[in-house]
């Protein structure tokens, strides 16, 4: 895209409810030199959740402007209702300077993104689940949903699931109870490819 870029983004993909968040979350407090872009959604803040810290909560038309304008790197209509979108120039900006930046984003925003971005840019992490019960127990601990939602989420992650090991450079387990290996991984894949 862009020769003046020297750092590299890493993704870190999966499906709603496999720890992206929480092995980002964990890296943060590992790793705060690097780069934690912030995502911008149509959705409502969950209890907790403060705007600007892991997303920028827009109303649906600010969305469809910075569509429009080109603002946004990739984003989605994801569970078929809400907007999902990673801001161009934070990272761009960052990767020009040479930084490390890591960004969590589902396999829509991971296949955009690596049709923007060259390889040497990006590397993109895929975290699995041993089963799909594993990943419906932790969707339900973030609150109540409605049937119709799970099965939504569980056709979202198949598709993911089938298409991971394809589009991703890398695979790591995230296994129940056992987030601080899954950052351990995650850490020692970015430190590797930092090497590189």
């Amino acid at each position: 895209m862009n020769e003046k870029l020297t750092g590299k983004l890493f993704l870190v993909v999966g499906p709603s409810g496999v720890g992206k968040g929480t092995v980002i979350a964990h890296l943060k407090e590992r790793r705060p030199e690097f780069d934690y872009p912030i995502s911008a959604t149509t959705r409502k803040p969950r209890p907790g959740e403060k705007e600007g810290v892991v997303y920028h909560f827009v109303k649906r038309d600010e969305f469809e402007q910075m569509i429009d304008k080109g603002e946004l790197l990739e984003y989605a209509v994801v569970h078929n209702k809400e907007y999902y979108g990673t801001l161009k120039n934070p990272i761009l900006k960052a990767l020009e300077a040479g930084h490390t930046v890591v960004r969590e984003v589902d396999m829509q925003g991971c296949e955009s993104i690596k049709k923007v971005l060259s390889g040497e840019n990006l590397v993109s992490i895929f975290l699995t689940v041993p089963d799909k019960q594993d990943l419906i127990d932790r969707i339900l601990k973030r609150g109540k949903l409605p049937e119709e939602e799970i099965q939504r989420r569980m056709k979202s992650a198949e598709k993911e699931f089938a298409k991971g090991g394809r589009v991703c450079d890398y695979q790591v387990p995230s296994l129940n109870g056992k987030i601080n290996e899954c950052v351990d991984e995650v850490e020692s894949i970015i430190l590797s490819e930092i090497d590189n």
